[in-house]
């Protein structure tokens, strides 16, 4: 299966059960990640969605695992240590032979394959089904300055609620994938969490530049503090959660809500988050030739996002000069095949030193955009239970 996006009128895009790749790119002054995702549900524009059948078929009695995921050739020079089943993944997104997005436009890149097609493939190939999700879906439009946005609101079938928020963010260095490029971690989150989750499709760039993306995420967060219980939430316990663009979305959204007053959320849960500035960082140094992220997709990132490279220093992008004092318990995923993994954790000791309470957990041998590919990659797997097992803590399930 072969699946391409476009985000302009007809959005291909998603992920197959727990699968997802994020990222989102920040180059030159700050450092960003970039999104490879896609889904079979059809998007017409921001605020509707035509949902299609995404599940992988496969033979049920020829059902794979992810211990049968083998790549084919040697392990690339950019990860010695890679793991199998995410070599796998990296092999089949390179087979498609997409031009690389640096030499793209916002348009462009946003029809290239993604890594959820790679995992989609992976998952026929070696007869992998897609696990179950058991929610709910519907759309709600809100306004915000300057439009309106969308929200995807999942709802877990068993029970009645009140249940447990969380308001999602996705990747996509704010210019490619949206929320249903990033079905498939919300679905998660709401089915493994139990809670009602809210992903926010926020404005992109280079269409909307710095920093309508944070306020739009922010007018979200506030619509869902006052009508959570509207929507089956308990409006005593709203989480934020996010991954790369979107990683660094949640944590601004505690701070938002801590300087403007209003209710701070329960937890957050920051994935591999674009948290600082400094791309001479370890990390940095060790992955810049990575895949699927690597410093030229960055560079592209800034110059579609910011509106200049002074911005880039700015304590909503750099978050680890922020004030991050008085925000809720924190969770922090990092992985080791990743520029960002050195400022996900310098964010993680920032937050420790300001009396924050953070829990985190780094995965070794996968890359930037792991976390979601739970059906084919093991570490990914784990990665999901232990951001489910936190979220639930946090809720007092």
């Amino acid at each position: 299966m072969k699946t391409k996006t476009n985000q302009s009128n007809k959005n291909i895009a998603g992920k197959a059960g727990y699968l997802k790749m994020a990222a989102l790119g920040l180059a030159v002054v700050t450092s960003f990640t970039v999104a490879c995702k896609s889904s079979t549900t059809l998007k017409t524009t921001d605020s509707t969605t035509v949902t299609k059948d995404s599940t992988v078929k496969v033979d049920s009695t020829q059902g794979g695992t992810a211990a049968n995921v083998k790549p084919t050739g040697p392990k690339p020079a950019f990860a010695p240590d890679i793991k199998p089943q995410m070599q796998a993944v990296i092999e089949q997104l390179a087979s498609y032979g997409d031009k690389p997005i640096p030499g793209l436009t916002a348009v462009e890149a946003r029809k290239n394959h993604t890594a959820t097609d790679a995992v989609m493939d992976v998952m026929k190939k070696f007869n992998i089904p897609t696990p179950p999700a058991n929610v709910d879906t519907m759309g709600k439009e809100i306004p915000v300055a300057g439009g309106n946005i969308h929200l995807r609101i999942y709802t877990p079938k068993a029970g009645n609620g009140p249940f447990p928020v969380i308001v999602y963010y996705h990747g996509g260095g704010f210019v490619i994938a949206n929320v249903d490029v990033y079905d498939a971690s919300a679905k998660t989150l709401a089915d493994k969490v139990g809670a009602v989750v809210v992903s926010v499709a926020y404005r992109l760039a280079p269409e909307h530049k710095f920093p309508t993306a944070h306020n739009d995420s922010f007018a979200a967060y506030e619509w869902v503090v006052k009508n959570a219980a509207s929507i089956k939430g308990d409006p005593k316990k709203i989480a934020v959660a996010g991954e790369s663009a979107g990683g660094n979305l949640a944590v601004n959204m505690a701070i938002m809500a801590r300087d403007k007053g209003i209710m701070l959320p329960t937890a957050i849960l920051a994935v591999y988050p674009v948290a600082g500035s400094d791309m001479t960082t370890p990390s940095y140094t060790k992955n810049a030739a990575a895949k699927p992220l690597d410093k030229p997709m960055m560079m592209w990132f800034v110059k579609n996002y910011l509106n200049n490279m002074a911005e880039g220093k700015d304590p909503r992008i750099n978050l680890v000069a922020a004030n991050l004092k008085g925000l809720p318990p924190t969770t922090i995923i990092t992985d080791e095949i990743d520029p960002l993994q050195s400022e996900g954790m310098t964010l993680a000791d920032k937050m420790k030193a300001v009396g924050v309470k953070v829990d985190t957990k780094n995965y070794d041998g996968v890359t930037h955009e792991f976390f979601g590919m739970g059906a084919v990659v093991p570490e990914a797997k784990d990665a999901e239970t232990y951001a489910v097992n936190q979220l639930k803590t946090a809720f007092g399930k």
